[in-house]
């Protein structure tokens, strides 16, 4: 199982139909007055984990939260805009978008949610997921057929002959 984007619905819509309505919801949101962003994710899996890295240029790090849950990390914040009164600026273009955002993903059985580690370097927080070597994902089953199940009870009666008074003897 790979580490999945939650978006409190079901995972089975394509990303650009769900990117499309995370577009729409927080524009519309932003259009209210309430201001919100969703930050760019960059999520892989290796061979002892998993990788997130979330762009959060000019954030600190006093402002960004990382929590683990049933199954799933949510990474959540807030990017202010600091207006200084009387620094002289007047915006002709405001393209950097402020305000706060939540990102969450459903993290499969097999991570440790105690060895969870996370760095903010030059805007990028850099998430790290090892996995749980104790918590296999993919095992082989094999299956008995009716061949195997008759050779098992050949030898099981081969190995235990009762004798007349209930003892078991070899064969």
């Amino acid at each position: 199982m790979a580490l999945s984007k939650y978006t409190g619905m079901e995972t089975n819509m394509p990303q650009t139909f769900s990117s499309m309505l995370d577009r729409f919801f927080n524009e519309s949101v932003n259009a209210r007055g309430m201001s919100s962003f969703t930050p760019h994710v960059d999520a892989c899996e290796t061979e002892n984990g998993y990788e997130i890295e979330v762009a959060l240029p000019g954030i600190k790090k006093e402002d960004i939260s990382i929590d683990f849950q049933e199954g799933r990390l949510t990474i959540s914040g807030e990017r202010r805009f600091e207006r200084k009164e009387g620094d002289g600026k007047r915006y002709q273009m405001l393209e950097t978008q402020y305000g706060s955002f939540t990102r969450s993903f459903y993290l499969p059985d097999n991570v440790n949610p105690d060895q969870i580690s996370a760095r903010l370097e030059n805007g990028i927080l850099q998430v790290n997921v090892p996995k749980d070597a104790h918590k296999t994902m993919k095992r082989q089953i094999s299956i008995a057929g009716t061949e195997e199940a008759d050779e098992n009870r050949t030898a099981k009666a081969k190995k235990a002959k009762t004798s007349e008074n209930g003892k078991a003897v070899e064969a």
